[in-house]
């Protein structure tokens, strides 16, 4: 595997339980990472039975992440870090989220423990010289209808990265980002079960399909790996030419 051997390095996947982050916790288990997964059910065998789950063969961690007092004392094992994704993310319909407690919730999520967690993981990333990877979406490059607080604290993720890329970079640490397009997962079944909506959505993408955890997975194992020594502070589309 090469450059894409991850044998003896540390990864934490915030959000990893399901999704976009399961699929990168997935991927990087497979090049031997020894990996951890930060969730919000108190514990592994919650998510049995769960399609899009499976996290056997790492270490979990339940976690409220919205809370920035949670995140600095969750436990972590070692004083080094190789890598850290942050993948975890919310969103409300039925425009919840034009309400100030739906706004905050989202934002909370989305974007707020995104520095929590890139706060408490700074010295051991510095430490390894590490790769920090924060995923977005699309959406941030655009409108979204009925999702104010989503669509802000999306555009403010790839803000949040080119700053954290450039204050750590000379503590070598590696700041990059990916933001998504429309991906197959629970979260987005409000639009993939609905043919209408499906076949509106596909119609704008370029390559006929929707995106899978897999596709986002190999974005990220890129930008953790020595291939993207020399990117910093970037954030990558992976969206099947949704954006153009």
């Amino acid at each position: 595997m090469g450059d894409l051997d991850f044998t003896g390095k540390r990864v934490l996947v915030v959000g990893g339980s399901s999704g976009i982050g399961n699929g990168i916790a997935r991927a990087f288990l497979a090049r031997s990472a020894d990996v951890t997964v930060w969730g919000t059910r108190p514990r592994v065998e919650d998510y049995e039975g769960d399609p899009g789950s499976d996290l056997s063969g790492v270490s979990y961690t339940c976690v409220d992440v919205a809370q920035p007092e949670i995140v600095a004392a969750a436990p972590f094992d070692g004083d080094s870090l190789d890598v850290l994704v942050c993948c975890q993310g919310t969103v409300i319909y039925a425009r919840g989220e034009f309400e100030m407690a739906g706004f905050e919730k989202v934002v909370d999520v989305n974007l707020n423990s995104m520095m929590a967690c890139a706060l408490k993981f700074r010295a051991q990333l510095a430490k390894a010289k590490g790769a920090l990877i924060l995923i977005s979406s699309t959406a941030a490059l655009r409108t979204t209808l009925g999702n104010p607080a989503y669509n802000a604290s999306k555009a403010g993720i790839l803000g949040l990265t080119r700053s954290l890329a450039q204050a750590w970079i000379g503590e070598g640490i590696r700041v990059n980002g990916v933001a998504p397009g429309l991906v197959d997962t629970k979260l987005t079944k409000v639009m993939t079960a609905d043919p209408k909506r499906l076949e509106k959505q596909l119609g704008a993408i370029p390559s006929g399909r929707l995106g899978t955890p897999a596709d986002i997975a190999g974005a990220v194992l890129y930008l953790a790996s020595p291939l993207a020594d020399y990117v910093v502070g970037q954030t990558l589309a992976v969206d099947g030419g949704g954006s153009l």
